[in-house]
């Protein structure tokens, strides 16, 4: 990713648009103060550099039956560059997989899952994520309650050096 100067208004543009993807660039403008098409010039660059990855509607996973939300530590029997490409490409097809992160230490991925039920995740489980080439155990951790969820990151508008790379 090209390097690029984050100033006040680029940050406060972050800052809103994370907060809410959903704005007009008219809104965005009157918040972050200037007119609609800098603005506009500025999303685009902030885009284009790789800072905005895109957009997307915050879903509510009860309402659509997802019940269930797992933590999955999978580890797996090799750690060969090979072998985790080929983990990370099979679980990219399984949509109940939400988030895949590869981790340092005794466990090589922590998986987001997503299920209609307890019985929904153990069918995955045991059908696909432990039926899974390499997979050597998995050890699973059921979310009882989600007290915060904020999407991204912290942006602090003040911040003295404004350089991203």
């Amino acid at each position: 990713m090209r390097q690029i100067k984050l100033d006040r208004i680029d940050r406060r543009i972050l800052r809103d648009l994370q907060a809410d993807g959903r704005m007009t660039n008219v809104e965005l403008a009157q918040r972050v103060g200037i007119s609609a098409p800098p603005c506009l010039r500025r999303v685009r660059a902030l885009e284009k550099a790789g800072l905005i990855r895109g957009y997307h509607a915050n879903i509510n996973p009860e309402a659509l039956g997802f019940g269930v939300t797992v933590f999955a530590q999978v580890g797996l029997s090799s750690q060969s560059d090979t072998d985790l490409r080929a983990f990370e490409e099979m679980v990219s097809h399984w949509a109940e997989v939400r988030e895949c992160a590869l981790l340092t230490g005794d466990v090589d991925y922590l998986l987001k899952v997503v299920a209609q039920d307890w019985e929904d995740y153990q069918r995955f489980l045991t059908t696909k994520l432990t039926a899974a080439k390499n997979v050597a155990h998995v050890r699973s951790a059921l979310v009882m309650r989600t007290t915060k969820d904020m999407p991204g990151v912290p942006i602090d508008i003040d911040e003295a050096d404004g350089s991203h790379s």
